[in-house]
């Protein structure tokens, strides 16, 4: 396994045997290729006439602050291996600061603040940062709290009240003097994430510099990306792959841990502000900007490439999209996962034009080919740990089983949860596989199509089935927002049940129409081979997801609920 800390000496003779990698360098580049192009760009306030203004930071500036901002962390005791909680708002401070940690060979822990206070301190407590940078209200906390006693490497964004430490200002110091970059190999710790904890508690991936240094090389070269260009990140880590290629970011206001409840015109604001070209974020997030566009009859011409991941897009969303940025323009979904990402990925038009009539009738959602760096394998479902490769099944194209992965870009282990890894990693030889935790098949022509997640598999008397093949079904009713198919009873012997959320606009449902619904539901699923089984349908609203996406569907929560709620009726 790779060491999680190491201390100077220790990193000299790593330097000395390997050369470096850290993505960080990147930035060095195009700050000498692209000193004055704004490499960050954030809204403000807005002037008398109401029009937005931005406040921007330009390469060369953002090398040089994350060098101040990576030496005043060596000066205050930072290590290589440290490990540093960020919590930080999206914006120029939180990407110098990534950079700057990575540049002083820090290991950042990286929480969504979405996953709610429980399960960000339960995740704080188990990665045992030895210090935080943090906004001010999170270090009050932290105080209060009483359970961080070891975090004295602190630095607060914003003011200062009655803790310790140094503020961001202080860590910046005196003027630029040289580059600051840590001697870091591809296999030396960078940063630990956690998962989001949608089909279990959330787990921290540990990532290297490899890993990061890899993801941006994957992602540039597969769709083409070129300096000069700008990204709206939907997604507040995309700073550091936008500022690695060139590219400059347009952070967007809006709650990244929160993207459903996203201003669509706010978004359409950046966009046409900024001439972005280029565009990432949730499913959740285009499924409010693409209906806001075709209402308002607007086009987005400058964007040209729009990507969407985290959970699977409807084809709904993908079409509202393609109508509203620029002509030669496409969408993309890459597909992958916190511990492996990207995997593979599958453009708007091949999903319109083919796959998508064929997830309607339950194949399941296409995900597309892997990245030229990833090799990806189908194997027989297994539900406990596979030790060695030797001990998984390969199965042919076709045959629905669990998807494994391997790649520079699949992290190597959980460290956090650490119970997980035996769960996780197939060894294979000097190298390992990751099961992405996702059943599904391969096509003839390579590409993974995904049929659910292995935990929630529905085993009946007759067999498995899958909620991303049997769910497709039902949410073609054009009352159905979304389904979740979930089992009641005992695996092997299992009830299936649909539950079904309705459309925001049909609620609230009087008796009258909810048996209606229901009648039809039933009607459809008498229609298709893999849902006529099913007895049982259920309606509730709003169904438990995850915050980061809004998309993943708590169906552990609502199986719960289901079995009460049969009882009761039965």
């Amino acid at each position: 396994m790779v060491p999680l800390a190491m201390g100077p000496a220790m990193n000299r003779l790593s330097a000395e045997s390997h050369p470096t990698v850290n993505v960080a360098s990147r930035l060095a580049a195009f700050a000498q290729q692209l000193p004055d192009r704004p490499a960050v760009i954030v809204p403000a306030d807005c002037d008398a006439a109401g029009r937005r203004r931005y406040h921007s930071i330009s390469f060369a500036e953002l090398d040089r602050d994350s060098d101040r901002l990576a030496r005043g962390l060596r000066q205050m005791g930072v290590r290589p291996g440290t490990r540093l909680a960020l919590l930080v708002k999206p914006g120029i401070d939180f990407i110098s600061l990534v950079f700057a940690l990575l540049k002083a060979g820090a290991v950042i822990v990286l929480i969504d603040p979405g996953m709610g206070r429980k399960n960000l301190l339960r995740c704080l407590h188990e990665a045992r940062p030895a210090g935080f940078i943090a906004i001010s209200p999170v270090q009050a906390v932290r105080c209060l709290l009483r359970r961080f006693s070891k975090a004295r490497l602190n630095v607060t964004v914003g003011r200062r009240w009655f803790w310790g430490g140094k503020t961001i200002e202080q860590l910046r110091g005196g003027p630029w003097s040289a580059p600051e970059l840590a001697s870091t190999a591809a296999d030396d710790p960078a940063a630990i994430i956690f998962t989001t904890g949608s089909t279990g508690p959330p787990k921290g991936v540990l990532y290297c510099h490899g890993n990061f240094d890899r993801q941006v090389t994957e992602i540039r070269d597969f769709y083409g990306i070129e300096p000069g260009g700008t990204d709206l990140a939907g997604f507040p880590l995309f700073g550091l792959f936008n500022c690695a290629m060139g590219m400059t970011t347009v952070v967007p206001d809006m709650d990244a841990s929160r993207p459903a409840t996203v201003d669509p015109a706010k978004i359409v604001e950046a966009v046409r502000d900024c001439g972005v070209t280029q565009a990432f974020a949730s499913p959740a997030v285009w499924n409010r900007v693409g209906p806001y566009c075709a209402i308002h009859d607007i086009r987005l011409p400058t964007l040209r490439r729009v990507m969407s991941a985290g959970a699977a897009v409807p084809a709904y969303v993908l079409e509202r999209m393609q109508q509203c940025i620029a002509d030669d323009g496409q969408v993309h979904t890459p597909y992958g996962a916190t511990e492996a990402l990207p995997v593979a990925s599958i453009s708007a038009d091949e999903v319109l034009s083919e796959t998508a009539e064929r997830t309607r009738q339950g194949a399941g959602t296409c995900v597309g080919r892997c990245f030229p760096g990833i090799e990806c394998r189908v194997i027989a479902a297994v539900d406990g740990p596979l030790a060695q490769i030797t001990d998984a099944q390969s199965l042919p194209p076709g045959e629905i089983g669990e998807l494994i992965v391997r790649g520079p870009v699949v992290t190597r282990q959980y460290v956090t949860r650490t119970e997980s890894n035996a769960l996780a990693k197939i060894t294979d030889g000097e190298g390992f596989w990751h099961r992405m935790g996702d059943v599904g098949y391969l096509d003839d022509r390579q590409r993974f199509w995904y049929c659910g997640r292995l935990s929630q598999r529905v085993f009946t008397a007759q067999g498995a089935m899958y909620t991303e093949c049997c769910e497709a079904i039902f949410n073609q009713h054009p009352a159905v927002y979304r389904s979740a198919l979930v089992g009641v009873g005992r695996p092997g012997r299992q009830r299936p049940v649909i539950v079904v959320e309705p459309l925001a606009e049909q609620m609230p449902l009087t008796a009258a129409d909810r048996a209606t619904l229901i009648g039809e539901l039933r009607v459809l699923a008498g229609s298709h081979r893999l849902t006529e089984s099913i007895d049982d349908f259920l309606v509730y609203s709003p169904f438990p997801v995850d915050i980061r996406h809004n998309a993943k569907i708590f169906r552990e929560q609502l199986a719960a609920w289901a079995a009460a709620e049969l009882e009761i009726k039965h």
